[in-house]
Formats: structure tokens, sequence, C-alpha cells
């Protein structure tokens, strides 16, 4: 805003506390899932529990906080991951809370208890033969303006691309 010298501006300048949490949020840099399953060098079986989830870290799952001022008010935005949408590159998605749980070979053949699939098809009509999917992660950031006695929330997505090849076995008796 520009004042002419000598004179007094009308009001004091408005601050969109939002404006101002949304650059917080951009500082924490935020990332895509890092997806640890499916792995691109695995392979997957038709009819066999498939189990996703994703590297958990402040950029990638968080949670993570910053802050940033404009006009004298600082403004104190937090994010964490809610939900990871799993495009599963055959037509069909699963949304899972959070990033999944790991797998641990003593599970056997049990389904995730949180965030799992099951191919029907093989991959074998697909480039590479790889099912080509994506994890879209969904941030829910909520920030605070003390000064101004303020507060709200806001959602952005980072995604991030992935390859499964799907196979089939076939037992001959």
């Amino acid at each position: 805003m520009w004042i002419a010298d000598g004179q007094a501006p009308d009001a004091a300048p408005v601050i969109d506390p939002e404006a101002v949490a949304r650059r917080a949020a951009a500082s924490m840099k935020l990332t895509g899932p890092v997806v640890a399953s499916p792995r691109a060098a695995g392979t997957y079986v038709v009819g066999m529990p498939m189990w996703m989830w994703a590297t958990p870290s402040s950029n990638t799952t968080g949670p993570i906080s910053a802050s940033a001022t404009a006009g004298g008010v600082t403004v104190t935005a937090t994010a964490k991951v809610t939900t990871v949408r799993w495009a599963m590159g055959d037509g069909t998605t699963v949304t899972c809370n959070g990033p999944g749980t790991p797998y641990t070979p003593d599970r056997g053949k049990s389904m995730s208890p949180d965030c799992g699939d099951l191919y029907e098809r093989t991959a074998h009509d697909k480039p590479g033969e790889k099912h080509r999917g994506t994890a879209t992660a969904t941030w829910a950031i909520t920030w605070t303006a003390p000064a101004l006695g303020d507060e709200g929330a806001f959602t952005e997505t980072r995604q991030t691309a992935w390859t499964a090849r799907v196979g089939e076995v076939q037992v001959v008796n």
C-alpha cells in the first residue's frame, strides 16, 4: 500500500490469516507419499492380499508445523495426512486412513488391517506388464492466529506414482 508523505493511512492494513497460513504451509514442503509397498521391483499375485503403505516422515505424513508473519500477525499452521487414496491401476481405488501398516511375514496371507487390496486380474495387458497407480495424500491443515482470535482449516493434496507387476500362479497336479 502506498501512502503519500505527510499523510496518515486511512485504516490499519487488513491481514488475511488464511493467506498467511497458506504461506506457512508452503514453507513445510509437504510431499506425496513415499510408497514403500507396492514396490516396483516386487511381483504380486492375483487373489493374494496386497498391503499398501507409505514410509512416514514429517514431510510425507506429518504432523509438521510452521509459522508465518504478516503485518505483525503470526499464524501457526499444522499439517497431517488424513487419508491416502490409492488408484490401483486397474480401475479401482482404495482410500486408507493414514499411511497404512507395513507387512511382516508373520501376517501370512491376511488382509491389511487398514490399507489393502486384492487384484482380480494380471497386468499382462499393461505396458511393461505392470499396473501403474498413484497414491494421493490429503493433508489436513489447521491454523491459528491468536492475536486475531481466529482459526481455520483447509486441505491440500500431494501425489506419487507407483507400479506393480501382478502375475498369476498356476499349479499343475
